[in-house]
Parts: structure tokens; C-alpha cells; sequence
């Protein structure tokens, strides 16, 4: 066995999942002999319980928060990184001190942690080997949060990595997230608290028999009140919610952060409601029947027919160790919860339920489709005993060091903010066979174009025969022979196969939830309409739209696909637990929207959402306000992506008058990839709109479609966007650049792209969105803010100069000063953008500040007259660049459609490569670049320089759409020679980040040309 050893083990205070499959590996090494010193937030006595060994030691040591709850469904991001600062960073020298003092003085042969980021810091000066022990690690799930918190928490994600850096290695859980700050890993069984009684020894303690269902109720930070029904954080009302063979077994635990929450409970009489977990302080109402609060809870979840709760590890592990079901409610910005569920799901363990249904206690049908579904989890669950071994071998000595490779540069490129995940195409190397991200058409399509659309789109070009559908016939319409419309219509064809439940609970391997789902969505005997919409390429204009300039978009080949059928209320296909709602509404039969989206899995967002369409009707019969309607949509941030959808709807209610007395079902399938900056937004606002207004015989306009679908944006969804990306998209057409001035979407014509040049994006893999921060410390909204800020100052200056023109000057000569008639006219002005840049630099650029505090603005200047931002008036304001980005951009849009029309040559491709990297560099300027789009820029500017003596064949690059990341365009000399330089950029970029970019090329149609098809579906023999 050799000499005995002391470890030193570190444990998060976030959630008791940590704690207890610590405890697994700790029991292992107390039970081999050696000293185990756990340190610790969490309580002592969830080690103390299972391990009575005298070899255990427990400090209590506060060195993370792990995730700050809002609620029990909400982790307050912002919230959280502030937590972590004054826990680990602001006090970093003098906790990193203790520790070093502290593990030398126990003489510590091995630090284990799970998964505290500064025990492998203090580990390294301490002169001591670490392994980190984990399915997640901080530094991924921090990364997410920076994205709404801001710039100023990015040196926390940087300084985790770097922490991890100093382990040896990882000792990998089943369920992990990427974690590419480790260097090296190993993957260990699950590690799992066993079941120490028997299912039925368990039942029958608690007087339960065979022939009744037990329902375990496992929600952490939940408190039972006693029969009390006051107003609470979150109320459960669970009146006719399950039939009399169910007893209730509520596992509730005190919030380890900010105190307990309050829950009011009302249950049927006649239920069995035992609980535990409940302090001895807390007073229980008389039909509660208190347990013990150390219950062995692995032993309820064996004894247990189905548990109702929140993913986490431990809950995960033990409900698929123990073989019975998890019925699950997604939580907001849980980022190591995509992963689980994945896992989950493959082994046929969990059912999600929707949180309004939740909250409304509609339970029923969830609760039974766990009892049909047989969780199959046949793998090891000995990790524990592992994961022990590993760590004895490491502090032996036997692990091979490796050489630590700083966290903070390989973070930086290869996620730098937000999910893994949502880099475009979905399946990354180290995710694990079960975790099989589904990915959408795009990712299947190879990096080349191998099909040209714009051929296969000639009138009356026949398709070739493998994309030829023959189960639908087109009634009205034209497919125009695109192959993914093909395709889109082929996948509903195979719907109703896909959607078989019973035969998905039958296979080897089980059917995807989104793809079950739309099997149930339509009837096959009546029409469906389809729709069609291309994202876009911004080429050149992009954030400037909002300030009226000229913009140049290139619709892309990838595309967003919408079908729409409408039913009676009496004979729409629902889903169960609609059912089961609309049941218990006891009235008659309401329409009701049922939503299908593929591809959810990619972006961690719930592949369905269903509603009532009366909750967009107020108590006077008119549609709700815009403002209720983000408010409904708010209410669950993994649903929160049906506001696209759905709010299609309300906009065409507010603004046309429809009313919608029928069902709608819409199945959504997009190949446009999200936050690429490719408006993959307005592509699925345009397509839904399109099939709707198809469906309903409403005759739009293209130009018309796109303001409506604007005001779903800016409204419903509340993102600060112009009207350019949905004009792209419903007025685009192929291998032509939209011309339009946004003042406000006036179309000037479609540019012909020249034979000799090739347009191409390529993906930078970091996330862009409206939203999110840059590394310039900007976001878009902001951004926008302060160029309506510069547009009111320029006012107020141009209207101040006529003043003083005015008292210097006769009446006559005011007249016909033109220097009067030039500030008039810009102290009037709407649109920046009709400022000319020598007006900026002659009048402005000296009274406009580099950046203004909101509060200071407003009460110097007033409003800022923008309708769809507001102004935080504790938040700084960049003004200058802002304000300076939208006139020259203007200018230099108005010069790039001019060269596009001269002669062919190296001069005409210089000059419109110039006029890209200016813009490109004018975007930093205003904050929103990107690490990942600077260096596309950068290695297209190298590869340029690199071929000028053999004639260089790329000749510009810059970041498009709102910036922050997203997609690059690269223009470029048409030829093979092109395509190999992109190719080499490709791999470029993936060795220097681990990114491998997807690289969009070839264009399509807009929508508008497109049209829509009635389909029928034929019958099948």
C-alpha cells in the first residue's frame, strides 16, 4: 500500500453536488490510509455524515461563490462575477498567502480541487502537484456571464485560466463541459454515491407501498411554510395536479447563498407530503411530516418512481446511477447544463418541463411520460474509487508533470466569451461521442461550396435527381430549384417517421426532443405553407444603418426555412401538456401557437414553445402592449427565442389589425448559425412573417414585411437593431449587393458584383450579439447610444452658430449666408450621415467629448431622441467615435459602390480593400472588436502582403454586422487561387486558436423573390 499520505481538498461552496461526489473520492482515500484535509465553504456535515473515518479533517475556508442565484431558476451573472472579485481577487495576495503558509504546515503531498481556481495557484508557490477533479470549470461558465456583465470582469475569466494552468492535470467527469485551459485530462467513470437500502426497505419505512407512485421533489433553496399562502418568490399551486396513487417526498435544502427563499405550497388533501432537508427552526403546518434532515438521498431516488428538480451533477449522476427518471426545469445561464441534459437524454433519463407549466403546477403529463420512459445508464459509476487512484498515483509521483501552457492565451482565442457550443459548426473534438451537438444542415454542408445555387436556380433547370422531393406537391409556388428548400421539404416528409414516440422509446438510440415534437406538429391531410429568407453579409455599412448611410448587403446562401399551417382550434395536433392546460381551463377550445425550432441543442435553448394566442389579447379584447409582450417573454430565457416567432404575430395584430382566430403550428429550421453576425434574427423574422402572411392571404410588401419584422425586433424582443438586415433579407437576390440609404429604407437598386470578385465570410467563433461587450469594452447598444448622443450635441452646436450667424448679419445677408443655411439644416438634421466629414471636422469634432456620462448628458443636452435605446445615467458613453463612424462610413460606402463599377484591375481591388480595413478599423474605434475578427483581419492583411510581389489575390477584410465578434468579409480576386489563400487562412486561424471557421461563400435570393409554396403532402403507399 506504501507510507500514508495527506491530501489537501478543496471544494466549491456552490451547490452540495460538489460535495457529494467529493466525498466519494475522499471516502476512497481515508479507506486506503491516508490523511484527508477538505476545505470548504459547504457544510460540514455532508462529509462528517458519510465518512466517519478520523482521518478526515474539515476547514472551513470561503475561496469561491461559484454562481450567485437571483432565484431558484436564475443565476445573477452580474451578480456573480462581483461576488467572486471581493471573494478571490480583491483580498488574492493575502488568501493566496494563507494557503501557501497553511499546506506547507500540514506538509500536504497533493492538492485536489473540485474545482477552486486559486487551490492550483497557491498549490504551485507552495512548491506542491495539484489535479483539478471536475465535469466543469469556472473559467468556461464565468465567460457566459462576462457577456452581460461587461469588460471589466474579463480579467476574473482570465485569471481563473491561468489558475487551472498550474494543475497537473483533470480528472474529467462524465457530463463535462470544454474546459481548455487544462493541458491534459483523463475521463473516469461516474463518480456516484451508491444505494445503501433497498427500494423496498426504503417504502417501507415510510409506510409506502409497491402499487403508489413516489414523486421526489429535490429543489435546493426551497423552504415549506407552514399552510401560509402570502405572496412569495415563487408559489406552487398544485390543486388537482396528480391522481391519488402519487405520494409526494419534497426534498428541500436551505439556500446556501443570500438565505432561504419562500415557497408556498397548497396541496390536494389526502396527499402523503413528507419532507426533508428542512431546518429545525422552520415550523411545519400540521399535514407535513417532518424526516430526517441528514436523509441518505440516494436511497429516496432508488425507493423514488420519477424526481421533479434542477440539473446538476449530483442530481444528474445519482436519478441515471439509480435508474429513475428526472423530470427537469431548465434554469437561466446554468452553463454546464446543455452538457448534463445531453447526457441525460441519451441514457433516456429526462423529461423537461416548461417553466410556466411549472410554476402553474400543470405537471401531469410530464409526470407520466417519465413513468413510460426507461432510463438504460448501463456505464460504470466506480469513478469515485477511480478518480482516487489517479490522485494517490499523482501525489506519488507516478503522473507525468506537464509542462503548464498559459490558460489565459488559450482561452482568450479558443472561447473568449460564451458557449463553446454556439461556434458554428457544432461539434468540437473533446465532447464526447454522447454528446452529439445536432447540428443544423450547415454544419453537415463541406467548407466549400459543392453546389451552385445560382444555377440550380434558373428558371425551369430541372434539380438533379437526388434533390428531388416527391412526397410534397407544390399547389402554389416555385422551389426555384434551391437544394435546401428541397431538403427543408424532404425533412417534413420524414417528420411523422421521426416523430414516433413510442418507436424512439424502442431504439437503440433515442429520436432528438425537437424532432419528436414537429412529429406531432401538423396534419398532413391539409396545406402547409413555407417560406424562405437568407441572412445576410454586411459588405460594407453596417452599425452605420441606424444613422441613415448607404449600406451594401449580399444576401447568403444560407438561409432560414419557416412552415406554417393554420387549424381550427378543435383540430390542431397538441402536444400533451397542452392537453392537459387546456383542460384544466375547462372552457372551449382556444388557439393556440405550437413552435418547433431545429437546432436548439446548439445554442442551449428549449427546441419548443407553445402559448395561448389570448395571451396577447388584454382585458379589453386589444392586442397587449409591446412592452407586456418582452415582459412575457422574459419570463424564461431558454424560451425566450419565440419572441421572434411569435412576436410576428402581435406586430401584425397591432399594426394590421389581423386577428388570429385559428392554431398556428411553425416548425423553424435555419441553417443561418447565430451570433456570426449574419442576422440570423432577421432571416427567421422574415421567413415566419412570410409563411404567416402566406398562410392568412395577406398580401405585404417586401420593403413593408421588413419594417414589421423590424418592430418585432426592436419591440418585442427589445434589440436595438436598424431595418438594414431585414431589408437584406426580404429584398435581397442573388450575387447583387442591396443598395439601400436608411432614411429610413429607401432602396436604391442591386449592385452587380463584378465577375473578377469574390466575396467571402469567414467565422470568427466568438459570439457576436447586440448585447454583448467586446474586448474594446463596448457593446452595440451603447455604441448606438452615443452616436444619437454626437447627433444631439452636433444639433445643439449647428443650432448655436445660426444664432450667433443670425446676430452678426442683416436679415439679408442671413439669407443668403450658405454657412447659415449649412448649420440650419444640421441642426434639423435626422440621419448623421448627412453630415459630410468635412462639416465634422470643420465644426463638430472639437465640441464633441471623447466619452459623457448619462446622467451628465441628460441634463445638459436632454433626450437623445432615440426611440429604441434608453440611457443609463450611471453608465459612460463613448460619444466621438461613436459619432464620427456613421459620416465617414457613409463616405466610404458611397465610394466602394462607385469602384465597384469601374475596369478590372489590381488599383480598383486596392482601393476597395482600403476602404474595408478603414472600416474595419473604424468598428475598433468604436469598441466592438473582437480578438478573433482582428486576427482574421490580420492574417488576410499578412497573406496580402505576403503575395505582392507574385500579385496578390486578397485585397480587404473587415468585421461586419453590429461587431463584437461574428462573421469577417474577405474581398478578393474571383479564382482557385483565392479559394487556396482563404483555405490556408482557415487553418491558420485554427492552429492559433483551436478554432476551425466555417467559411460562408456563394449567395441566394431574398425572400421577397423567393415568395412562399402551399404544399400538400401525398399520400404514402
Amino acid at each position: 500500500m506504501g507510507e500514508s499520505l495527506v491530501f489537501a481538498y478543496y471544494v466549491t461552496g456552490h451547490g452540495l453536488g460538489h460535495s457529494t461526489r467529493v466525498v466519494e473520492v475522499a471516502r476512497h482515500l481515508c479507506l486506503a490510509g491516508h490523511e484527508v484535509h477538505i476545505v470548504t465553504a459547504a457544510p460540514e456535515f455532508v462529509f462528517k455524515r458519510d465518512i466517519t473515518s478520523p482521518k478526515l479533517h474539515i476547514r472551513k475556508v470561503l475561496l469561491d461563490c461559484g454562481a450567485v442565484q437571483s432565484d431558484a431558476l436564475t443565476v445573477d451573472c452580474q451578480g456573480s462575477l462581483e461576488q467572486y472579485s471581493r471573494t478571490a481577487v480583491l483580498n488574492r495576495d493575502a488568501l493566496l498567502a494563507t494557503e501557501v503558509e497553511w499546506l506547507k504546515s500540514v506538509q500536504v503531498n497533493l492538492v485536489a480541487t473540485d474545482i477552486v481556481p486559486i487551490a492550483c495557484k497557491a498549490a504551485a508557490e507552495a512548491g506542491i502537484p495539484s489535479v483539478c477533479v471536475s465535469n466543469f470549470s469556472w473559467d468556461f461558465i464565468y465567460s457566459e456571464y462576462v457577456t452581460v456583465a461587461g469588460k471589466h470582469h474579463q480579467s476574473v475569466v482570465w485569471q481563473i485560466a491561468e489558475d487551472y494552468s498550474h494543475s497537473l492535470f483533470l480528472i474529467r467527469l462524465p457530463g463535462y463541459c470544454p474546459m481548455p485551459a487544462f493541458r491534459d485530462v483523463i475521463d473516469v467513470p461516474l463518480v456516484v454515491r451508491s444505494v445503501r437500502r433497498s427500494r423496498e426497505q426504503v417504502r417501507k419505512d415510510f409506510g409506502v407501498s409497491e402499487d403508489v407512485k413516489v414523486l421526489l421533489f429535490n429543489f435546493g433553496g426551497q423552504v415549506v411554510l407552514s399552510n401560509k399562502s402570502t405572496c412569495c418568490n415563487l408559489t406552487f399551486t398544485l390543486r388537482n395536479v396528480l391522481s391519488d396513487i402519487w405520494t409526494i417526498v419534497w426534498l428541500l435544502k436551505s439556500s446556501m447563498q443570500g438565505g432561504p427563499s419562500k415557497t408556498s405550497i397548497c396541496l390536494q388533501a389526502g396527499y402523503v407530503r413528507k419532507v426533508c432537508g428542512a431546518p429545525a427552526e422552520q415550523e411545519l403546518g400540521s399535514n407535513f411530516t417532518r424526516l430526517d434532515r441528514d436523509i441518505y438521498v440516494p436511497d429516496l431516488i432508488g425507493a423514488s418512481d420519477c424526481m421533479l428538480g434542477k440539473i446538476g451533477y449530483g442530481t444528474v449522476s445519482e436519478t441515471l446511477a439509480c435508474k429513475v427518471p428526472l423530470v427537469f426545469v431548465r434554469r437561466d445561464h446554468f452553463n454546464e447544463e446543455p452538457f448534463l441534459r445531453k447526457m441525460l437524454e441519451f441514457y433516456r433519463g429526462g423529461v423537461e418541463m416548461n417553466r410556466r407549466d411549472f410554476l402553474s403546477g400543470r405537471w401531469v403529463a410530464y409526470l407520466e411520460r417519465a413513468l413510460i420512459i426507461k432510463p438504460c445508464f448501463n456505464g460504470s459509476i466506480n469513478g469515485g474509487k477511480v478518480a482516487a487512484t489517479l490522485l494517490e498515483d499523482a501525489a506519488r509521483g507516478k503522473a507525468d508533470t506537464i509542462k503548464p501552457q498559459s490558460g489565459a492565451r488559450r482561452l482568450r482565442d479558443a472561447i473568449v466569451f460564451g458557449f463553446q457550443l454556439q461556434r458554428h459548426p457544432g461539434r468540437e473534438v473533446d465532447i464526447p461521442d454522447w454528446y452529439g451537438p445536432n447540428e443544423t444542415r450547415l454544419g453537415l454542408l463541406p467548407a466549400k461550396k459543392s453546389v451552385d445555387t445560382v444555377t440550380l436556380g434558373i428558371q425551369g433547370a430541372p434539380p438533379p435527381p437526388e434533390l428531388r422531393v416527391d412526397d410534397f406537391e407544390v399547389l402554389e409556388g416555385d422551389v426555384h430549384g434551391l437544394p435546401d428548400t428541397l431538403q427543408f421539404l424532404r425533412t417534413l416528409a420524414h417528420l411523422d417517421e421521426e416523430g414516433d414516440v413510442r418507436a424512439s422509446d424502442l431504439a437503440d438510440m433515442p429520436q432528438l426532443r425537437e424532432r419528436l415534437a414537429a412529429g406531432g406538429l401538423f396534419r398532413w391531410e391539409e396545406d402547409l405553407f413555407v417560406a424562405r429568407a437568407p441572412g445576410r453579409l454586411d459588405v460594407m455599412g453596417g452599425i452605420a444603418d441606424y444613422s441613415g448611410s448607404l449600406v451594401l448587403q449580399m444576401p447568403i446562401k444560407e438561409a432560414c426555412h419557416v412552415a406554417v399551417q393554420r387549424s381550427p382550434p378543435t383540430q390542431q395536433r397538441l402536444w400533451k401538456h397542452i392537453k392537459t392546460r387546456v383542460s384544466a381551463q375547462g372552457a372551449a377550445a382556444k388557439p393556440v401557437l405550437c413552435i418547433v425550432s431545429f437546432g436548439s441543442d446548439t445554442v442551449n435553448r428549449a427546441p419548443t414553445f407553445d402559448m395561448d394566442l389570448s395571451d396577447f389579447m388584454d382585458s379589453n379584447g386589444g392586442p397587449i402592449s409591446y412592452e407586456a409582450a418582452r415582459q412575457y417573454f422574459e419570463q424564461d430565457l431558454s424560451q425566450k427565442w419565440a419572441a421572434y416567432v411569435a412576436g410576428t404575430i402581435l406586430v401584425l395584430m397591432r399594426e394590421l389589425g389581423i386577428s388570429f382566430h385559428d392554431s398556428i403550428s411553425i416548425l423553424v429550421s435555419s441553417d443561418v448559425p447565430e451570433g456570426k453576425g449574419l442576422s440570423s434574427s432577421a432571416a427567421l423574422e422574415v421567413a415566419t412573417m412570410s409563411a404567416i402572411a402566406a398562410a392568412y392571404g395577406l398580401k405585404i410588401n417586401s420593403r413593408d414585411l421588413a419594417f414589421l419584422c423590424q418592430k418585432v425586433e426592436n419591440h418585442v424582443v427589445g434589440a436595438p437593431c436598424g431595418v438594414m438586415d431585414q431589408m437584406a433579407s426580404a429584398c435581397g437576390e442573388a450575387n447583387k449587393l442591396l443598395a439601400m440609404v436608411c432614411q429610413p429604407a429607401e432602396v436604391k437598386g442591386h449592385v452587380n458584383i463584378p465577375l473578377h470578385i469574390q466575396i467571402w465570410g469567414i467565422d470568427s467563433g466568438i459570439r457576436h450579439s447586440v448585447r454583448v461587450f467586446s474586448v474594446g469594452g463596448a457593446d452595440y447598444g451603447s455604441v448606438r447610444v452615443g452616436a444619437f448622443m454626437g447627433r444631439r450635441i452636433i444639433q445643439r452646436t449647428a443650432s448655436k452658430q445660426c444664432e450667433g450667424l443670425k446676430a452678426l448679419s442683416t436679415a439679408a445677408e442671413e439669407f443668403e449666408d450658405p454657412e447659415f443655411a449649412m448649420s440650419e439644416r444640421d441642426s434639423k438634421e435626422q440621419y448623421l450621415c448627412n453630415i459630410p466629414p468635412h462639416r465634422l471636422e470643420g465644426e463638430y469634432a472639437n465640441v464633441l467629448p471623447v466619452q459623457i456620462r448619462g446622467d451628465i448628458f441628460v441634463d445638459t443636452y436632454g433626450s437623445h431622441n432615440d426611440p429604441v435605446t434608453k440611457i443609463d445615467p450611471s453608465q459612460m458613453y463613448a460619444v466621438k467615435a461613436p459619432t464620427a463612424h456613421p459620416i465617414y462610413e457613409d463616405f466610404r460606402v458611397k465610394s466602394f459602390a462607385v469602384a465597384l463599377t469601374a475596369a478590372d484591375s489590381d488599383a480598383q481591388l486596392e482601393y476597395l480593400g482600403e476602404l474595408m480595413f478603414q472600416s474595419h478599423y473604424s468598428y475598433s474605434k468604436c469598441g466592438l472588436g473582437s480578438h478573433g475578427t482582428d486576427r482574421l483581419v490580420a492574417l488576410v492583411k499578412h497573406t496580402k502582403q505576403k503575395a505582392q510581389f507574385d500579385g496578390a489575390s486578397l485585397f480587404g477584410a473587415k468585421i461586419t454586422g453590429g461587431g463584437c465578434g461574428g462573421t469577417v468579409c474577405v474581398l478578393g480576386r474571383a479564382g482557385v487561387r483565392s479559394s487556396d489563400q482563404i483555405m490556408k487562412i482557415q487553418e491558420s486561424y485554427k492552429a492559433a486558436t483551436g478554432h476551425h471557421p466555417y467559411i460562408f461563400e456563394g449567395s441566394s435570393m431574398g425572400a421577397g423573390q423567393f415568395g412562399f409554396l402551399r404544399v400538400h403532402r401525398r399520400n404514402k403507399c
